[in-house]
């Protein structure tokens, strides 16, 4: 859909379930997990010609994946028997690459704009919680310290901030706080509030919203968290992804 709400498509037939899609930075392209009886995949969708390729097989469960910032490698997640890691796919080689080895849950990686970086969410430190790496994996360290539970970061275009969605008593935010950890700020709250994504001036975050019961709306709010309304497309929504700005 246009930023405004107008013109919403359907992409996909409906005949599976599709989440977390996410944009290229350098073309009219789209990655995102699709989950069938038969197990989940990853795909690569052409927004122009509307071809869709899978990016190979793996043994599990696969998701949460983005693009590197050159748009040319895909970080995702697998999970092998109730243990998730990270790997980085080339897409030119279709070579994987495992970047994560610990024996916890890792997953939800966004890279840095330089591409040099990777913020993730892992709970090996016993809950979910998030970490920083070199985009090799290695150099990993812990940058959320707060109570609850931090997920789905994700990197500013600006390369200042991190957003991610914060459980914690009993309620759900969304947060900024600066690459290193520091200056944390929640900037919601409410019965569910999940999925930030970041417009391309880096000042403005889209998630979804749900209360008890209800239907997941698209919402925004800008990083002081002063301008706080629902997104303009008023129809059930969920994992929001925001494009790039394309020449």
């Amino acid at each position: 859909m246009d930023q405004d709400g107008a013109n919403p498509q359907f992409l996909t037939d409906g005949s599976y379930i599709v989440m977390t899609p996410r944009f290229s930075a350098t073309s009219q392209e789209l990655t995102y997990m699709a989950l069938r009886p038969t197990g989940s995949s990853i795909y690569l969708l052409n927004l122009e010609t509307s071809r869709q390729e899978t990016v190979g097989r793996f043994p599990g469960m696969v998701f949460a994946p983005r693009f590197s910032p050159d748009g040319s490698k895909v970080a995702f997640s697998v999970e092998k028997g109730g243990n998730s890691d990270i790997y980085v796919l080339d897409l030119r080689s279709r070579q994987s690459t495992r970047i994560t080895t610990d024996p916890s849950i890792d997953t939800s990686p966004s890279f840095s704009p330089d591409g040099s970086k990777i913020v993730f969410n892992s709970d090996r430190g016993g809950q979910a919680q998030l970490y920083v790496m070199n985009a090799d994996g290695s150099g990993v360290r812990r940058i959320s310290y707060g109570g609850g539970r931090y997920t789905t970061p994700v990197w500013s275009p600006r390369g200042d901030f991190i957003a991610f969605t914060k459980q914690t008593g009993g309620q759900f935010h969304i947060g900024v706080m600066r690459t290193d950890g520091s200056d944390e700020r929640l900037l919601t709250t409410s019965y569910l509030d999940e999925g930030p994504t970041w417009a391309p001036n880096g000042r403005v975050l889209m998630y979804f919203r749900e209360g008890s019961g209800g239907t997941p709306r698209l919402w925004t709010v800008d990083i002081t968290g002063r301008i706080l309304r629902p997104a303009a497309y008023q129809g059930a929504a969920s994992d929001p992804a925001w494009s790039p700005l394309l020449d």
